[in-house]
């Protein structure tokens, strides 16, 4: 599985350019899709061993920066949104989310691995927000690479909707680039549909 992108991304991205790379205007097509929260959610196959959810807490926002930019950093993802590549963005990315009125510490997880006594690494992030329509809003839903293919964004997105559900909402939606296929088919099995087609102008290096 590649990583999933997701969500409504509201920091300011820093512009390639200031590398002195060639800069090009490209058009990313990204969907918005759905799911309603009225009915049982999708269940998912048990999580490995060694892999157990944490919670939000304040002090971890370090550790939801760090795993997103590494879940990211090499992503399509990143060209859309170029804070996502670079690890201070990260953190200025997850400090705004945080602070956001509508920001749901019930649907914003962490996943933990630590198996057979092997040190304790974070690997998986997702994070939610109630939009002002009142509907939940996932954002980056992410994996990093070296444990994709296990169901954690599956999971993650499980937890995020039940934060969703026990807040009372009855709607949630992500975002996610066209050619992120891998996601798309997940987000669809899961009964996301797609709704909407917005299109992102990003400045892309060329060599």
């Amino acid at each position: 599985m590649n990583r999933l992108g997701g969500g409504i991304f509201t920091s300011t991205p820093q512009p390639l350019s200031q590398y002195g790379a060639s800069m090009g205007l490209t058009y990313f097509k990204r969907f918005r899709m759905e799911i309603a929260l009225d009915g049982d959610l999708f269940q998912c196959a048990a999580l490995s061993p060694g892999y157990h959810f944490i919670s939000w807490h304040n002090s971890l926002l370090d550790v939801h920066a760090d795993t997103k930019w590494q879940s990211f950093r090499l992503e399509i993802d990143a060209n859309v949104f170029p804070c996502l590549g670079d690890r201070e963005g990260c953190r200025r990315l997850m400090a705004e989310i945080s602070r956001r009125d509508g920001f749901l510490p019930a649907a914003t997880w962490l996943i933990q691995h630590s198996y057979n006594g092997s040190p304790a690494e974070y690997v998986g992030t997702i994070q939610g927000l109630i939009d002002r329509s009142g509907v939940g809003a996932i954002q980056n839903i992410g994996v990093t690479p070296e444990h994709r293919g296990a169901g954690l964004g599956s999971w993650l997105v499980q937890q995020a909707l039940q934060g969703f559900c026990d807040a009372g909402l009855t709607r949630a939606y992500l975002e996610v680039t066209a050619q992120n296929v891998g996601a798309i088919r997940l987000y669809e099995r899961l009964g996301f549909r797609k709704v909407k087609t917005v299109y992102k102008t990003a400045e892309v290096a060329y060599a």
